[in-house]
């Protein structure tokens, strides 16, 4: 139970938070509240003139629009975003190479031929268009029924993409499939096309890498008489190879896990941010591979990302990554800092740079040593950046596709929704955890009284995951996919 009433995060700040509902003229950290302020909100801990620069985690959070008064409530009424455009990055002195070492913490997993490791042992069915979707569905249930028990799993995958489709919207959507194909918690692997769409098969089954077209079959259903009963054949074909596979014990190194965060408020980035912040340095210094997304959400928090890249190259690919996703904005005629969402405003985040600051500490401290583009698997070892928008369900979609085998995923406002890969929900508060135990995994709140037991339950609670224990989303039959749709529609 968190006894604290408000937080000073950093000297620097100009701000605390509330830590639970603070009413009018209550004392906090040296001062008097001027108004009520609700759990997760800004107040002011010293007077601000308009124009100035409020501070939260040490760095920058926008500019006051008004005059300040200490143990004001400081929100969207008097602070606004300092965002811009485009930004000429210079790598900084900090610029450094990171360091290996061995963890005693072990796993039980799937060991792949490729050499990879899996968290499920599962079967999965890619549509090439959504006009098999619904045949994909039916497959999957009728298969998952006749093979109950002998794999952790059959799942349809579906979308609306695939036909109308051009140039480089086609491709992102045959990188997104092709990715998805490859992860290795899909043990086999049935491509369902329909026939006459733009995303054809041949195409799609070279999109994947080499070492993983032997689990995956392919089915086009207009060139067979009945595709339901071709298509169990196929399935039948696949599960009793993947039936073969067993747990055994896997080092930490093996996991590549995505850091995602969804429904953020003024606690998240206090509690469950950082506390996978935490287990991203332990799982890079032991040779894991995290990997972190959602590009507009580190607009304002970039800089001190970008400094920790291993080498030059690895900066300008990270910079360049970031200024193409502002310019996806300004090509649409829409702002850069639009953001945050309703959602996060009512839950005490104010400008996107205070966003963007507690959602990259879910990257911790650890060395960045990939950029990976959008469809583009993750190299292992080591902290990767992922091009991807903020959406929850594209942007885990594209974390999948990129080889994680879970997906942590911190909320302060919760959602029932589970991705392709186990996603772990870690709420930022206690009264979000207590509210919806069949959405939350985890309970981050504990983590401001005593980090450490945070930290040691939490990775108690992600290696029983890994090794087979199902997450919330996963009992209750939330999986689904997004894919980035960016072009024109014929």
């Amino acid at each position: 139970m968190i006894t604290l009433s408000s937080l000073h995060i950093h000297a620097a700040d100009g701000v605390g938070v509330a830590l639970r509902d603070l009413a009018a003229g209550e004392p906090a950290l040296g001062t008097t509240t001027g108004a009520a302020i609700p759990r997760g909100h800004k107040f002011a801990l010293r007077a601000h003139r308009a124009g100035e620069v409020v501070t939260k985690y040490g760095q920058p959070i926008g500019v006051a629009t008004s005059a300040i008064a200490p143990g004001d409530h400081v929100h969207s009424h008097n602070l606004v975003t300092a965002l811009d455009g485009e930004i000429a990055y210079k790598p900084g002195a900090s610029t450094t190479a990171g360091t290996r070492a061995s963890d005693p913490a072990t796993w039980q997993g799937y060991h792949r031929a490729d050499g990879r490791f899996a968290t499920r042992n599962e079967i999965w069915i890619l549509p090439t268009v959504g006009c098999v979707a619904v045949t994909a569905e039916q497959v999957a249930r009728d298969a998952s029924a006749r093979h109950a028990g002998r794999v952790d799993g059959i799942h349809a995958f579906t979308h609306p993409h695939g036909c109308s489709q051009l140039g480089d919207d086609l491709c992102g959507t045959r990188a997104a499939l092709a990715g998805l194909a490859a992860n290795p918690n899909a043990a086999g692997v049935l491509l369902l096309g329909l026939g006459c769409e733009s995303n054809q098969l041949d195409a799609l089954i070279a999109s994947v890498p080499e070492a993983a077209r032997g689990k995956v079959r392919m089915l086009t259903s207009q060139a067979v008489g009945n595709e339901l009963d071709a298509a169990a054949a196929l399935i039948d074909e696949l599960v009793d190879q993947a039936t073969a596979a067993r747990r055994e014990p896997c080092p930490l190194s093996a996991l590549t896990v995505g850091l995602k965060c969804g429904g953020s408020d003024g606690l998240s980035g206090l509690t469950a941010n950082p506390l996978l912040g935490r287990f991203a340095d332990r799982l890079a210094a032991a040779g894991g591979t995290p990997v972190l997304t959602e590009i507009p959400e580190i607009f304002g928090a970039e800089h001190a990302l970008l400094s920790r890249a291993i080498d030059r190259q690895t900066f300008e690919a990270g910079a360049a990554l970031v200024n193409r996703f502002k310019r996806y904005f300004l090509d649409q005629g829409l702002p850069v800092s639009e953001n945050p969402s309703p959602g996060n405003i009512a839950g005490g985040i104010t400008t996107l740079e205070e966003k963007s600051l507690g959602a990259v500490q879910k990257a911790g401290q650890a060395p960045l040593v990939h950029v990976v583009d959008y469809g583009e698997a993750a190299p292992p070892g080591g902290l990767a950046l992922l091009e991807a928008p903020g959406n929850d369900a594209v942007s885990s979609t594209a974390l999948a596709a990129a080889g994680c085998t879970m997906v942590l995923f911190t909320t302060g406002r919760g959602t029932p929704l589970g991705f392709p890969v186990p996603t772990v929900k870690i709420a930022s508060n206690a009264a979000l955890a207590a509210a919806k135990p069949h959405w939350i995994d985890f309970d981050a709140s504990i983590a401001l009284e005593d980090p450490e037991a945070a930290d040691r339950q939490f990775l108690v609670t992600l290696l029983a995951i890994a090794s087979g224990a199902p997450t919330a989303a996963e009992k209750q039959g939330q999986r689904t996919i997004a894919i980035w749709k960016r072009g024109v529609t014929l």
